[in-house]
């Protein structure tokens, strides 16, 4: 029952970004407003973590399991594919290797400032 009761709440916060999606004229996707509206209840401790916890875990621990569809999309689509290829390997080794550097540099950014913090 402690699930049902979890999934639900997930489950209406999704229907929460869903609602929003339709209103608001923004090219933001559902989900995100649905993450934004999740974060938001429990940093206000509207939502208490307990409420969501074990089910949110769940949905973490079989996360790599929802990528199959798209994975398979993604080889039924090759022969699409085939022509922009290198374009597209190119943009994900440009991208990863820029998302890990300012990653690196904010992380010694924080870093620096907690150690003068705590001098």
């Amino acid at each position: 029952m402690k699930f049902i009761r979890q999934f639900l709440i997930i489950i209406l916060i999704s229907f929460a970004g869903e609602l929003l999606h339709a209103i608001l004229p923004l090219p933001v996707p559902a989900s995100i407003y649905g993450l934004l509206i999740l974060l938001a209840g429990l940093q206000t401790k509207v939502i208490p973590l307990k409420a969501v916890d074990e089910a949110g875990g769940f949905l973490i621990e079989i996360m790599p399991m929802l990528f199959i569809p798209a994975g398979v999309g993604l080889m039924v689509s090759w022969g699409d594919l085939k022509p922009v290829l290198v374009p597209i390997i190119v943009t994900i080794v440009v991208t990863t290797v820029l998302v890990m550097g300012v990653s690196g540099r904010t992380a010694q950014f924080v870093l620096k400032k907690e150690e003068k913090k705590d001098e």
